[in-house]
C-alpha cells in the first residue's frame, strides 16, 4: 500500500510533533511543508527527511505530491487557510484546534464543509492520551452514567511562539478557547449531551505581566474555573492553572455517577520532569466503586517511542493513526467539524462569561 503524503501548513513546535508521529505510521510521510519563516520551513523539511519547501501557501497548494493537509498554523489563520484549501485544492484535512477564534466564523466554517468529499478531522489530542482513552472506554460501566465531571489542568505557562501570537486574545480566541477547547470536547464526548449554560471566572494573575511586544502587554489569561451545565442534567467543571508546572500530574479527570467514580491522571511532558526526581510519573487510572467499596489503581504506561515523539503522552500518534485510517480505509472521522466547532463555542462562551460576570446560555 502506498503512503499518504502529507502537506504541512505551519512549521513551529507542534508541527515537529506532527512530523515525528507521521513518520511512525506505516502508511504516511510528510512530503511538503510551508511556513512564512523560511528557517522553520527548512528545519521541518529536514526533519521530515527532505520534504519539498514551498515558498508561498499558493505554491504548497499547487504541489502535486500531496494527498492530505495538516494545518498547524497560528489559530487566527485557520479559517482563511481552510477556505483556500476548499477553493483551490480540496483534500483530506487534519486541522489543529481551535477551528476558529471568532464566534461569527462558526456557522461559516460548518457550512464550508457541508458536502465536502474528503475526511476533515479536528485535532483534539486529549481524547487519545492512553489514560484518558481508558477512562472513556470504562466510564459508563464504572459510573452508571456521569452526573459530575471535573477536569483539572495544572501546567506550565504558554511557551514562546513565533511572532508571540499566543500572548494575545485577539490572535488565539483567548485561553479558554486556545488551551481549553480540548477539555470542552472531552466534556461533550464523556457526558454525551450538549451544553445549555456556561459560567466562568478567569483572569491573568502571574504569567507574562512583565512582557512587552511592540509596546503591547500580553492579555492572555493564566487561570480560571468554568462550569458547564448539560441538557441531560449532568454538570462539568474545568480548573485551569498555568503557573503550576511543579505538579506531579498535569491533567486529572474525574467522572462520578450513581455507581462509582473513575479518574485518570496524566503527567506532563517528560522533557520538563527534573532528572533529580528520577523517572517521570506513570499515567494512572483509579476506579472507585461505591459498592462494594475498594478503590484500585491501574498503571497505564505509554510506549517510550511515542513519548519521545511529542509532548502529548502518545496521543498525537493515535490521532494520526485514526486519521490515516479515515483516508486509506475510509474509517469514520472521530472528531468532526461539528465537534471542533462546538468545543470552540463553549470556549468562547466561557470567555464571555468570565469577561462579563454573566452566565451564558448556549
Amino acid at each position: 500500500m502506498e503512503k499518504i503524503r502529507y502537506g504541512l501548513i505551519g512549521c513551529g513546535m507542534m508541527a515537529r510533533e506532527h512530523i515525528q508521529n507521521i513518520q511512525l505510521l506505516p502508511h504516511g510521510c510528510v512530503s511538503a511543508v510551508y511556513d512564512p519563516v523560511q528557517e522553520l520551513a527548512e528545519t521541518a523539511a529536514a526533519l521530515a527527511g527532505g520534504a519539498f519547501v514551498a515558498e508561498t501557501f499558493d505554491a504548497l497548494l499547487a504541489h502535486d505530491a500531496v494527498d492530505a493537509w495538516v494545518i498547524v498554523s497560528p489559530n487566527y489563520l485557520h479559517v482563511g487557510q481552510l477556505r483556500q484549501i476548499v477553493a483551490q485544492r480540496p483534500l483530506p484535512i487534519l486541522c489543529e484546534k481551535p477551528l476558529f477564534t471568532d464566534v461569527a466564523d462558526g456557522p461559516a466554517v460548518q457550512a464550508l464543509f457541508a458536502g465536502y468529499p474528503h475526511p476533515v478531522w479536528v485535532a483534539m489530542e486529549y481524547r487519545y492520551m492512553p489514560p484518558i482513552a481508558a477512562l472513556i472506554d470504562r466510564v459508563a460501566a464504572v459510573t452508571g452514567g456521569i452526573k459530575m465531571l471535573t477536569i483539572r489542568e495544572h501546567r506550565f505557562p504558554f511557551l514562546p511562539k513565533v511572532g508571540d501570537w499566543n500572548r494575545f486574545n485577539a490572535q488565539t480566541g483567548g485561553t479558554l478557547v486556545e488551551k481549553c477547547c480540548h477539555f470542552f470536547d472531552l466534556m461533550r464526548l464523556l457526558i454525551g449531551a450538549e451544553p445549555v449554560r456556561v459560567m466562568a471566572s478567569a483572569g491573568q494573575a502571574v504569567n507574562h505581566l512583565d512582557e512587552r511586544y511592540d509596546n503591547r502587554t500580553p492579555d492572555i489569561w493564566d487561570n480560571g474555573y468554568v462550569i458547564v451545565d448539560f441538557a441531560n442534567g449532568a454538570r462539568a467543571m474545568l480548573e485551569l492553572c498555568m503557573f503550576a508546572e511543579g505538579s506531579r500530574y498535569q491533567e486529572e479527570v474525574s467522572a462520578v455517577g450513581p455507581a462509582g467514580k473513575i479518574e485518570a491522571f496524566v503527567p506532563g511532558p517528560g522533557r520538563f520532569w527534573p532528572d533529580t526526581l528520577g523517572a517521570p510519573p506513570v499515567p494512572q487510572l483509579v476506579v472507585s466503586p461505591r459498592s462494594p467499596k475498594g478503590p484500585y489503581v491501574v498503571d497505564i504506561p505509554v510506549d517510550p517511542t511515542l513519548l519521545a515523539a511529542g509532548d502529548h503522552n502518545g496521543s498525537t500518534f493515535y490521532q494520526h493513526q485514526r486519521f490515516n485510517a479515515a483516508i486509506v480505509e475510509r474509517a469514520p472521522v472521530e472528531v468532526t467539524v461539528d465537534d471542533g466547532a462546538k468545543a470552540v463555542m463553549i470556549g468562547l462562551a466561557a470567555q464571555e462569561s468570565a469577561r462579563t460576570g454573566r452566565a451564558i446560555t448556549m
